[in-house]
């Protein structure tokens, strides 16, 4: 009976950690619907508006691998609520900014800073939690942030349209209040003896890894390095999107369902490549991913019609949102529950810095060319190398060598 009710409640977590990371990515990734208002309302340029993406992704980074490492030491609720209380605060103050320095501050920094607490620690805890179903519950996690898109994004868009960009921005803020703040309260630790089962499997005993030991293995680099390629790869095309379509002759409106196509099938790419992920494993299902994710990214510089755009948004979020989570999973067969935290922190520290770079370069490609050529050649290239290097994926080695080579 009491095993039951801890394998019902962890899938409360897994609700809990996919609200999370729909708000708080929802409304960071937002920004690709407040670019050509913003730019047009208040005479800022495109790349100008367009570092604010790239700054949540720098200090998203840099506070994933802390809140890591805090929820690793101190709890996820914690954590979670600190950056739930960030977030609204972020999305507020950006709404009042009256120069772009000001903008950048709250929407770069505050609402970067926020996002960082939920993905990493949640993805973790939601992997202590669930054991059979450990890929599809992480991938249900990260399915938040396909939910965004069909959500977050037309909800600021009728906003701004209805009224104006400041009170879409002010009223998406106090919404991130009233959801999140009592969704932290549903956060508990794993059972501690979920742990100790999972010595006792077939996976590396978590004892035997520290954090600083794990981040000088060659999984660690090669799952860094891989993250941030594909996120580099698909970044700015999706971050761009709207206003791709909008460039080709797509009504603004109708640009965002194409944005929205794209998050409700990364919903489904979650869920699916999740579920392949606990039969097939998970490294052949990311380099499968990965492969058809550079190969939609190449098929952008060929599509023009409303059409094409809805087809290839299909296939494009199927794979860039199913890759997602299986990073996660990849870790937590590798380095255990312990230290989760900080490994995947670290791990979406690198990712982040490749999210980073797509909406800046797509914004300075515009400005320079006035259209997207360039960013779509360069994301594919970027894309190919991501296969690459989850090819080189190293295989499990015994903890005794990894050790001893990590010591060496």
């Amino acid at each position: 009976m009491s095993k039951a009710t801890r394998f019902d409640y962890g899938w409360v977590i897994v609700g809990a950690g996919a609200l999370m990371t729909c708000v708080g990515f929802g409304t960071m990734l937002s920004l690709a619907v407040f670019l050509q208002p913003i730019s047009e309302a208040m005479g800022w340029s495109r790349a100008g508006v367009s570092a604010a993406a790239t700054l949540d992704f720098l200090f998203m980074g840099f506070a994933a691998f802390l809140w890591g490492a805090l929820s690793d030491r101190f709890g996820t609720r914690i954590v979670v609520l600190a950056g739930s209380l960030l977030l609204g605060l972020g999305l507020v103050t950006a709404s009042q900014a009256q120069s772009l320095w000001q903008f950048l501050l709250c929407f770069g920094v505050l609402i970067g800073i926020a996002a960082g607490s939920f993905y990493a620690p949640m993805m973790a805890l939601a992997s202590a939690w669930i054991d059979k179903h450990r890929s599809l519950a992480v991938a249900l996690v990260s399915a938040g942030m396909g939910v965004a898109p069909v959500t977050i994004a037309p909800t600021a868009s009728w906003l701004i349209t209805a009224y104006d960009w400041r009170t879409a921005m002010v009223v998406i803020g106090i919404a991130a209040w009233a959801l999140l703040i009592p969704a932290c309260f549903l956060i508990r630790p794993a059972p501690q003896h979920e742990s100790a089962a999972d010595a006792n499997t077939t996976a590396a005993p978590e004892t035997q890894w520290t954090a600083a030991q794990a981040l000088r293995t060659p999984q660690f680099v090669a799952l860094a390095g891989a993250h941030f390629a594909c996120c580099a790869a698909h970044s700015g095309p999706i971050f761009h999107m709207v206003s791709y379509a909008m460039v080709c002759g797509i009504a603004p409106l109708t640009a965002v369902t194409v944005y929205s196509v794209a998050g409700m099938s990364g919903l489904g790419g979650r869920l699916l490549l999740g579920t392949l992920a606990d039969r097939l494993g998970a490294k052949p299902v990311l380099v499968g991913g990965l492969f058809v994710q550079a190969m939609c990214i190449a098929t952008y510089l060929a599509v023009a019609q409303l059409g094409e755009f809805y087809a290839l948004s299909v296939v494009f979020g199927l794979a860039y949102g199913g890759v997602m989570p299986l990073y996660a999973v990849l870790v937590r067969e590798f380095f255990g529950a312990r230290i989760m935290g900080t490994v995947f922190g670290a791990v979406s520290a690198f990712a982040s810095l490749g999210m980073a770079l797509g909406p800046w370069a797509g914004g300075l490609v515009y400005d320079n060319f006035h259209g997207y050529t360039w960013l779509h050649a360069g994301s594919f290239a970027i894309g190919l190398a991501a296969v690459v290097v989850a090819l080189s994926f190293p295989s499990k080695r015994q903890p005794s060598l990894d050790l001893g080579r990590a010591a060496a």
